[in-house]
């Protein structure tokens, strides 16, 4: 965890990402002794417990609905896993980002989605009360098991999350210098050496209900993130959200984020490189990147560092590797946005929140009786639109 300063509520800046300490109840399993606490993570068996334990709501389609047993947050945090762990053993061969996901089963989560963003939003209707923030980062498989930071979970996995701002406004300012903090802001390699190349790119796709915003009007002013990411407005808001076209359009995204991310990389890897043969937009990433000087010359930098630099080249992700958020903005309105994808950072880093966990069954106790309600709430919701049946445990029955 990095450093972070010793400030009082009464002289923490206005605008700072916050660091917040969530207590959670230590899981009792024991990982067999020899084995990587990420490899036994990424277990059948593991997920097993994940389901029996933690598990709220599954479906036909493989989807499992579950409590952060080890949680960003204590007001409202749960996640839906593309649970492939039986079908697939394989950690490396499982689906890890949503172009990887059956058609079929990307309509059951897009609306599965939309339910239970509609229940943040409805629960917490004010922006200056509580953060929302609903979406997934990447897992890709080009990350070894036994990397520092890798994921937990193996497996596609999306996170909604409620943060009480009263808490993040008592919080401590997190340190400025966090590399966690600065991969999807001013910083980071697209933004510092070829921006406008990135927002251009971007501008060609077809949007109909995302609009581009300006960078005052996604960030959250609390934390003052994200920072200098290209943005979308909801247009709608969260009634949108049950419309089939936006959840096209949030894939568009993606899928340019992808060719982005491909066209460059391979490019750094092989100088002078044709259009990745998966392109969704061949033609614009030929047009607009490989001809692009800003675009090149950087390609050039990150490979003239990696034949010199070890370290340097062992730490780049080759595939694409991204968060992809849909969060409420200080205004109330619903913001789409993707970033970069760092080892070992959070998806609520993106929003300039670094959430410290600590072992304490005593405080977690304290504040589970409210958060399994609402999960419970949102799960009947689920149960009602068909999409899962619920699943009993130790802590909640099935119905």
């Amino acid at each position: 965890m990095a450093s972070t300063s010793e400030s009082t509520p009464t002289s923490t800046p206005t605008s700072t990402p916050r660091e917040i300490v969530t207590p959670f109840r230590p899981i009792p399993l024991e990982v067999p002794e020899g084995m990587a606490n990420n490899e036994f993570f990424n277990s059948t068996e593991n997920l097993n417990d994940l389901a029996n334990n933690n598990g709220l709501l599954k479906n036909p389609e493989d989807l499992l609905l579950y409590r952060k047993a080890l949680g960003h947050s204590n007001e409202f945090d749960t996640s839906i896993i593309y649970n492939t762990s039986k079908k697939i053993l394989d950690p490396l061969g499982r689906p890890v980002r949503r172009t990887q996901v059956p058609r079929e089963t990307k309509v059951v989560w897009n609306r599965m989605n939309q339910v239970i963003i509609d229940y943040m939003v409805e629960k917490y209707p004010d922006p200056d009360q509580a953060l929302i923030l609903a979406g997934e980062a990447s897992l890709d498989a080009t990350w070894p098991l036994t990397s520092p930071g890798v994921p937990s979970i193996r497996m596609l996995h999306n996170h909604f999350i409620v943060f009480d701002k009263k808490t993040l406004r008592e919080a401590k300012t997190a340190d400025p210098n966090n590399p966690n903090l600065t991969d999807g802001g001013q910083h980071s390699l697209f933004q510092s050496y070829m921006g406008d190349v990135y927002r251009r790119f971007f501008s060609e796709l077809d949007f109909h209900i995302l609009s581009q915003t300006e960078e005052n009007e996604s960030r959250i002013e609390l934390t003052g993130y994200p920072q200098g990411l290209p943005s979308w407005k909801i247009e709608g808001g969260v009634e949108a959200l049950q419309n089939i076209h936006f959840w096209e359009e949030y894939d568009l995204v993606l899928k340019g984020f992808i060719d982005f991310y491909r066209a460059f990389f391979t490019q750094v890897s092989t100088r002078n490189a044709p259009v990745p043969k998966d392109a969704y937009f061949p033609e614009r990433v030929e047009s607009i990147l490989l001809f692009n000087n800003d675009f090149m010359a950087t390609a050039k930098k990150v490979r003239d560092r990696c034949i010199t630099d070890a370290k340097y080249a062992n730490a780049i992700r080759w595939q694409p590797a991204f968060k992809q958020l849909i969060y409420r903005n200080d205004r109330g309105e619903l913001i789409v946005t993707i970033s970069q994808n760092s080892i070992g950072n959070a998806i609520t880093e993106l929003l300039g929140v670094v959430v410290s966990r600590k072992p304490d069954a005593e405080a977690y106790e304290k504040a589970e009786p409210a958060l399994i309600e609402k999960l419970l709430e949102v799960r009947q919701r689920l149960i009602r639109a068909d999409l899962g049946e619920g699943i009993e445990t130790p802590y909640w029955p099935a119905d």
